[in-house]
């Protein structure tokens, strides 16, 4: 085998299961595995133009009949910060913000936990474990980070800084790929989960970085109406990534990821 071939990726494509978002439909997955031989720069381009990563695979919707999954990414340096965001910014100016290697911790998992017992209990990621968890966090062969979200130290406190928000990221050679975030549930007023977008806009602009990807857009699903609310942004359509200006007045809280759903990916792999 030539080099060239063995760097190749080989592509699979999952059995039809049940869909997620639109009841009545079924989706597959058009899929490949991301391997250190990989070149980086193929990679890179997988995750800008469609894939999303979950570990090391990287996939992206291939259904029969249906094109409803759109790839979403926010024009970082032309951003529109409307009143909402300023609201939630203001509201939020008691944490701090940690970038870190992608580690996974004790701390962490019961963070997660509880955020997946509260809002994602039927979900397929209910089930996962320590281990899954961790290699959720740190099985991944591009550059990955993790920003930690704390609150800062009361003064009149004992010093700690409890752990509240996390959102595991990829950095990719235009933006930043937001892969998987989750939050206190008891914090539901502080709408961490569009805080956490709002606060990678901000590190994307900081990095002279254009743009922030936040995975899929289905019209119809109401776990994706939080999406609208960042503009302007673009949509991956067969003519390429265009611009999309729309405004909505949708207010429901950004949940789970900008990447994937509210569930485990790996199951979907065991069978195709």
């Amino acid at each position: 085998m030539t080099e060239h071939k063995s760097n190749f990726p080989e592509f699979y494509i999952t059995a039809p299961q049940p869909c997620p978002y639109l009841p009545g439909r079924y989706e597959r997955k058009l899929f490949t595995h991301l391997t250190p031989d990989k070149p980086d720069v193929l990679i890179d381009n997988l995750l800008k133009g469609g894939f999303r990563r979950s570990q090391n695979i990287a996939y992206m919707p291939y259904c029969d009949s249906c094109s409803a999954c759109v790839p979403v990414r926010i024009v970082a340096d032309a951003f529109d910060l409307r009143r909402s965001h300023k609201r939630i910014l203001k509201a939020n100016r008691d944490l701090m913000v940690t970038r870190k290697e992608p580690a996974a911790d004790s701390e962490q998992y019961s963070l997660f936990r509880s955020y997946i017992d509260s809002r994602h209990a039927d979900g397929g990621m209910a089930e996962m474990t320590v281990l899954d968890y961790s290699l959720m966090v740190e099985d991944s062969v591009v550059e990955t980070f993790a920003s930690e979200y704390r609150l800062k130290p009361d003064p009149e406190g004992d010093g700690s800084t409890p752990l509240v928000a996390m959102c595991l990221c990829d950095r990719l050679s235009d933006g930043i790929s937001m892969v998987y975030s989750f939050y206190d549930p008891e914090l539901y007023s502080r709408s961490l989960g569009t805080y956490m977008i709002l606060e990678h806009i901000r590190y994307a602009q900081s990095l002279g970085l254009p743009y922030v990807y936040l995975g899929y857009w289905i019209e119809g699903a109401r776990k994706m109406r939080y999406k609208n609310r960042f503009h302007p942004q673009e949509h991956l359509t067969a003519k390429g990534w265009v611009r999309f200006d729309g405004k909505s007045g949708e207010t429901d809280e950004a949940s789970g990821c900008g990447a994937c759903a509210d569930r485990k990916l790996a199951p979907a792999f065991t069978d195709f």
